[in-house]
């Protein structure tokens, strides 16, 4: 299917279905949509913090914002050798950011931006679409205040659409598609936000509210 024939309605609508579009390759023009057998999602009530990560999250010296730079975290996303993110995902994911249904993380350092996560709100879930890090755990951090954030805004879903090995170490699990379809439905029926009323998050804060403490040395 070709980017002329998807509107931001009709992304949506897809979401709410439980499929996703992504391409081949940044130079391919096709959307394809995924329905995956096994579907990946990070528990909001088990983001896993190593006592290494802890650290790095504690040492501060970075900023972490919400929708500065929609188009720079995409495009951080896609800044890769290979990539699913091509010039229609760019646009369609614009369009949605613009009607308030995708937001950004980002994380930085002074002005460099060296971190970033993206994704969809629908009702009460979040779509995580991809993340970036220029620096070490960048990415990791980023999970850790975007979690954080979606439980402060009332989200009960954290689709990540596939479990990675960098995933599972935070506490992501993969689920049959049936349970994801299930806990979809329920998820939609709610209402959440991506910006809380009065959310002024602190390091501290963030894991204060983990399962931080936990074993391992892992980062």
């Amino acid at each position: 299917m070709t980017d002329k024939q998807i509107t931001p309605d009709l992304l949506l609508r897809a979401y709410a279905m439980g499929l996703f579009p992504m391409a081949k390759a940044a130079d391919d023009p096709e959307l394809h949509w995924v329905d995956p057998r096994k579907r990946g999602i990070l528990p909001l009530d088990g983001f896993h913090i190593s006592r290494t990560l802890r650290r790095e999250i504690l040492r501060g010296d970075y900023q972490i914002t919400a929708d500065r730079d929609f188009a720079g975290v995409v495009a951080g996303c896609a800044d890769r050798e290979t990539t699913w993110i091509n010039a229609p995902i760019m646009a369609l994911y614009g369009a949605l950011h613009r009607i308030g249904h995708a937001h950004s993380l980002e994380m930085w350092d002074g002005d460099a931006l060296i971190g970033g996560v993206y994704g969809v709100s629908l009702g009460g879930g979040f779509f995580a679409e991809s993340m970036f890090s220029r620096r070490r755990s960048a990415s990791k951090i980023v999970l850790a205040w975007l979690v954080h954030r979606l439980r402060a805004g009332g989200f009960v879903l954290c689709d990540t659409q596939f479990l990675t090995p960098h995933l599972a170490t935070l506490g992501g699990v993969e689920i049959s598609r049936a349970a994801y379809h299930a806990r979809l439905e329920a998820a939609l029926k709610g209402q959440a936000s991506f910006h809380p009323a009065g959310y002024q998050p602190s390091c501290g804060a963030i894991i204060s509210s983990s399962s931080a403490g936990g074993g391992g040395n892992s980062s």
